[in-house]
């Protein structure tokens, strides 16, 4: 079936005339090796004219830095109902913007609304310097979006071979998966064995260079809320509202945000709420910044009555850590966990500074203080089993109850609940030190340096309005 084809009279560039290729609801595959998609160039927009569809194959379709080809959906929303294995894959393409700003009463253009027998979208195949926005994707058999290459000799897609540049994912909602909510790099940075010409030979995945997560909305995901593995460099996963993680109670799959394998990241003022997993794990490289998250009733409803079945505000390992390098975990506030606040088990790390957190009531302490175990309660706001740990421990606010904080309400259920109130032992209470500068607060209000820094992830505002307005995103 002929795409139609139209020139933008009204758009121009440096690169001349740019150009708009419609897509028929009929059209299934859309490969920029085909005739007439072979003719676009970079700046051009692919339209994705709104219906129902069955799926879309997005292949070899290359933009240029600065300079990316735009797919948007034109006229209304492009719906995604399928038997299929996946709702939209994106294949072999550098450069490309993939948007759902296309409908004008719509803030989601694209709604894959569910996907049988595998995940709502994914983009791999060696895929690169992607942008995807405004896109809704609910009940998925497996993950509601993966952002991956697996490492193959015959496509040459392992790590020499392969880097996976400028991942952006923001403004999307997703819920109700069966896997993870959003799973970005490969889980298998350490690599893994496979068989070639009958020998043993070690895969090692490509890694992320320049990832940017935020502003997403996650809800009711099967298994981790957000899991970002093999991204080294440039990496930040902010502003996310992650609601009921981890619902299918897998084992090694429980977090709200878990920070895998070869990973360095900043992870900030998200907000993780009622999950059965751990808030925040974190198994990278060392160097990540943990700070300015809520974190509220981390793993609660995971087997309540089992305290073997821990879950913790936020968990550190040794799982992939470079030799003396720092995990810096600042200005938190982490209510009811499950188990212990912040369990921080790297012995390899050095350095680390733990500093201006609000932990309250860890449901361990009743079991480190009363139960048959070498802990005592208060062991149970941070946590390190494993002995000597070398740790800068300052300023972090530790409470049984959450009464005397200072919070703006008890309700605990949105993060304007966690804003300050006039005489709330939290303000001015840090005295800042150079290496765990943050300058900015949960609203991104600034924060003043040195004394006067307020404990947590509020910055007290006198005007209390400012406060009452925190997440756009939450409106959903």
């Amino acid at each position: 079936m002929l795409i139609l084809f139209y020139l933008m009279l009204t758009n121009h560039t440096s690169f001349g005339q740019r150009r708009g290729y419609e897509i028929p609801l009929s059209r299934l595959l859309i490969d920029a090796h085909e005739t007439p998609l072979n003719h676009i160039k970079p700046g051009d927009t692919v339209y994705f004219l709104a219906g129902n569809r069955k799926y879309l194959n997005i292949r070899n379709f290359k933009g240029e830095p600065g300079n990316p080809i735009v797919m948007i959906n034109k006229g209304g929303d492009v719906i995604i109902d399928t038997d299929h294995y996946y709702g939209i894959s994106i294949q072999n393409c550098q450069y490309i913007k993939f948007t759902g700003t296309g409908s004008f009463n719509d803030f989601y253009g694209f709604k894959i609304k569910r996907v049988a027998k595998g995940a709502g979208m994914g983009i791999g195949y060696r895929s690169s310097d992607f942008e995807i926005d405004h896109v809704s994707i609910e009940n998925t058999n497996i993950a509601g979006l993966y952002a991956k290459t697996d490492p193959e000799l015959e496509t040459a897609s392992t790590r020499k071979d392969f880097t996976q540049f400028n991942t952006l994912i923001h403004d999307n909602y997703i819920a109700n998966t069966g896997g993870e909510g959003l799973y970005i790099g490969s889980s298998q940075y350490s690599g893994q064995i496979i068989k070639n010409k009958g020998k043993d030979t070690l895969l090692l995945p490509g890694i992320l260079d320049g990832v940017k997560v935020y502003n997403n909305i996650i809800k009711y995901s099967g298994w981790d809320g957000i899991q970002v593995s093999s991204a080294s460099r440039n990496c930040q996963i902010h502003d996310n509202t992650i609601l009921f993680d981890s619902q299918k109670n897998e084992d090694s799959q429980m977090s709200g945000i878990l920070i895998g394998g070869g990973t360095k990241c900043d992870c900030y003022n998200n907000f993780i709420a009622n999950g059965n997993g751990d808030g925040i794990e974190c198994h990278g490289l060392g160097g990540t910044r943990i700070f300015n998250n809520i974190i509220v009733n981390a793993g609660q409803n995971f087997q309540p009555t089992d305290k073997t079945k821990v879950k913790h505000g936020i968990f550190v390992s040794d799982a992939s850590i470079q030799k003396d390098s720092s995990f810096y975990i600042l200005y938190n506030d982490i209510i009811q966990p499950k188990s212990d606040g912040i369990r921080f088990s790297s012995v390899i790390s050095k350095g680390n500074i733990i500093s201006g957190n609000v932990i309250i009531n860890p449901g361990n302490f009743d079991f480190y203080e009363k139960g048959n175990t070498s802990s005592k309660g208060n062991d149970a706001y941070l946590m390190f089993p494993k002995g000597k740990i070398n740790a800068t421990l300052t300023d972090n606010f530790l409470a049984r109850n959450a009464n005397s904080v200072g919070f703006s309400s008890q309700k605990m259920n949105s993060p304007a609940d966690f804003s300050l109130v006039s005489g709330s032992p939290l303000i001015d209470a840090v005295e800042n030190t150079k290496k765990s500068v943050v300058t900015f607060d949960f609203l991104h209000h600034i924060r003043p340096s040195g004394k006067g820094k307020d404990i947590g992830a509020f910055e007290y505002q006198a005007d209390t309005k400012s406060n009452s307005n925190s997440k756009a995103i939450l409106k959903k």
